[in-house]
């Protein structure tokens, strides 16, 4: 009986052992976190006041980008207007002389071709 009670008290220690070691790390673990609570509080705080400057920084450059973003759309609407008349009198144009182009190349085909001048010096 020897040996079963070694093995008993053997296996009986390291299981009180484990538990003594499990009791310690979880104590350990919240003396961590009550320690760490501080130094988060001031993480975030330092994120909220950081996110808070930059959003404060940021306003009036999206303010301005907004502003030139309306300006070039006027510009830009603008040229567009006036491309699109430049472009309707081009075809106004081209519709015009094609309507005139019989009447041309009558015009053209009844003209006697000029006289050839006759070399000034002969052989």
């Amino acid at each position: 009986m020897g040996l079963n009670s070694f093995f008993k008290n053997l296996f009986g220690t390291a299981k009180e052992t484990v538990v003594d070691l499990a009791d310690q790390a979880e104590s350990t673990f919240e003396q961590a976190k009550e320690a760490a609570a501080p130094y988060i509080d001031k993480a975030e705080t330092f994120a909220d006041e950081t996110i808070s400057k930059v959003k404060e920084a940021s306003e009036p450059i999206i303010a301005n980008a907004a502003d030139y973003a309306h300006q070039a759309k006027d510009i830009v609407s603008e040229y567009a207007d006036k491309a699109s008349d430049a472009l309707d009198n081009v075809v106004e144009s081209v519709k015009e002389k094609q309507t005139n182009l019989p009447t041309i190349l009558k015009q053209l085909h009844q003209k006697p071709l000029p006289m050839q001048a006759k070399p000034v010096l002969q052989k």
